[in-house]
């Protein structure tokens, strides 16, 4: 067993034992653990996975608040909010260029930490990022330091949950890695906080950062993670028009594509406009009580949404192995195979008639009757020409194999487009059933037999189980004594 196979055993062994101490009650996510495990077996015998790489670290194992919005949103002010602490820097200009991993530290005093500790441990976000980042980064391999930190604070509402906080988004100027990044983490939080800043009145302004950040949640299966907040709505107290505010702001988003949702309408007290008439001061804080108390819920709630959400892509990548990869692999081995026969005929036969030619036209039709003759009886020069052949042969046909190949991966990533980790999981995959080792006579994908669908089948089966598990544990429908615990 390899180094980094072995790193990554330890990895999975670690979270597995963190997850049953945290629930000791309950172990589905434990248990769910070891099925991506098993999944894994499958992944490296087809070649999705390399060695070092499990389906585990495609997920994160804590339940997940992302705050992504503009420079002058007002996220960072919020997030000390909530952590009833100054932990973020604040102020209208941009004051942050990372993104920040936020987490609970039983230590009594806040503390920033480099990148590295979050691309090291597989329960955050970011296990093994550095190598996406090396991928993309324009200035080469960059330090990871350079896009991530992590801070830990004592705040019980921070206490089992990864909050984090977005560098101010400027679309025009994000360079491809913090756009990676951003969409890495709108994939695996279990909620998003969208920040919108209610003191640009116009905002046409940030069409680019608008058409990005939400064009991320349209037409998404999970399109209710999102909650789109109107920051410091305060400031429309004076001419009491926040109903105006809020109808432009969702005029922009229909714009670009998201015609369902609310905005949520806050502002911080602290750091408010005041707002001199009684009545109108009393109807904002109303207002913002209410929509503050249903953005609480939601964040209390993503501890429920974090298991089902883990267990949910078990499933799913399991079905997606079986349902969509195989296909799609044996499609595309299908037609490899049948264009690998025609250019191999149109190049022997081409090569066959032009040797007939060159003989009949040599008159040297007698070689081709003496040559085997010449061949047994042990002759040097025959034993070379015959070798020259059949390394030829070999040479031709396994370009022709290569090159089938490689233009069908071509064809693929334009069909598959941006999913920068799907595709690599397909190359890696396809080159490994295309491999010169493997005879074309093999119909299904390398790794693919009776055994690896066995093991999918059973993870299926053991995710409906956990489905089942969770069910039990958040959920009461006969309202007998004793009812089920919730989180």
């Amino acid at each position: 067993m390899s180094h980094s196979s072995t790193q990554i055993n330890k990895y999975l062994k670690s979270l597995q034992k963190h997850l049953a101490d945290e629930h000791p009650d309950n172990p589905t996510l434990a248990n769910a653990v070891k099925s991506f495990r098993k999944m894994d077996y499958v992944g490296h015998s087809m070649g999705l996975l390399n060695k070092d790489e499990s389906y585990a670290t495609c997920v994160t194992w804590w339940p997940m608040i992302a705050v992504l919005g503009t420079f002058s949103a007002g996220k960072s002010t919020y997030i000390n909010s909530y952590l009833d602490m100054k932990l973020q820097r604040t102020g209208n200009q941009a004051v942050d260029d990372k993104f920040t991993v936020i987490c609970y530290s039983r230590h009594n005093e806040a503390k920033t930490l480099p990148g590295i500790a979050l691309d090291a441990d597989p329960r955050f976000p970011f296990f093994q990022i550095s190598r996406s980042i090396e991928e993309i980064s324009e200035a080469g391999q960059e330090r990871i330091d350079a896009y991530l930190q992590l801070k830990t604070c004592p705040s019980e509402n921070i206490r089992g949950k990864i909050l984090i906080d977005s560098p101010g988004f400027d679309a025009d100027n994000q360079r491809a890695s913090t756009l990676r990044l951003t969409q890495h983490i709108i994939n695996l939080s279990d909620l998003v906080l969208v920040f919108f800043d209610a003191r640009h009145p116009e905002p046409k302004a940030m069409q680019d950062t608008l058409a990005y950040l939400v064009s991320a949640s349209v037409n998404r299966a999970d399109a209710n993670k999102f909650l789109y907040i109107l920051n410091q709505i305060d400031v429309t107290a004076q001419e009491d028009n926040p109903e105006e505010v809020v109808s432009a702001w969702q005029r922009s988003l229909a714009e670009v594509g998201l015609v369902t949702g609310r905005f949520y309408r806050i502002y911080n007290p602290a750091a408010a406009v005041p707002i001199a008439n009684p009545h109108i001061r009393e109807r904002f804080e109303k207002k913002r009580e209410e929509d503050m108390a249903d953005i609480n819920a939601r964040m209390h709630q993503i501890e429920v949404e974090r298991s089902y959400r883990i267990v949910g892509k078990l499933e799913q990548t399991a079905k997606s192995i079986k349902n969509q990869i195989v296909n799609k692999l044996s499609d595309m081995l299908k037609k490899w195979k049948s264009k690998v026969i025609l250019f191999d005929g149109l190049a022997f036969g081409t090569l066959a008639v032009l040797t007939g030619i060159t003989l009949t036209m040599n008159e040297s039709w007698g070689i081709v009757k003496t040559f085997p003759e010449e061949l047994m009886q042990g002759d040097t020069t025959a034993i070379a020409i015959a070798s020259f052949l059949a390394l030829s042969i070999i040479f031709i046909h396994f370009s022709i194999r290569r090159a089938v190949a490689n233009k069908l991966l071509k064809n693929l990533a334009k069909e598959i487009g941006s999913d920068h980790e799907v595709y690599k999981q397909y190359v890696q995959a396809f080159n490994k059933s295309t491999a010169t080792y493997r005879p074309m006579l093999l119909s299904g994908p390398a790794g693919w037999n009776d055994v690896a669908q066995q093991t999918i089948d059973e993870i299926i089966n053991e995710a409906n189980d956990y489905i089942q598990a969770l069910n039990d544990q958040f959920t009461n429908p006969s309202g007998n004594e004793g009812g089920n615990s919730q989180v």
